[in-house]
């Protein structure tokens, strides 16, 4: 089964919102999931406890930066392989 979770982050209160959503989306693609840019919010989908984990990655790191944000997380039924 793989898991698949839609991801939209929102830097708030940056001149460069831009920069920062490029620089989420290159960290994204290192890692061992599949990728789907889309024009709101990018897919990720990947073993389950690989998508929890970057998801916790992810906020994490946005939190350590001390920038306001909006992280949106929408996950989707499972699907098999």
């Amino acid at each position: 089964m793989k898991t698949i979770a839609q991801l939209t982050y929102i830097p708030l209160y940056t001149e460069h919102p831009q920069e920062k959503v490029q620089d989420l989306l290159e960290f994204v693609a290192q890692q061992d999931v599949e990728v789907d840019v889309n024009y709101l919010s990018t897919t990720v989908k990947g073993d389950t406890d690989l998508i929890f984990d970057l998801v916790r990655e992810i906020y994490d790191e946005m939190t350590l930066e001390g920038e306001q944000f909006r992280f949106h997380v929408e996950l989707l039924s499972p699907v098999e392989e």
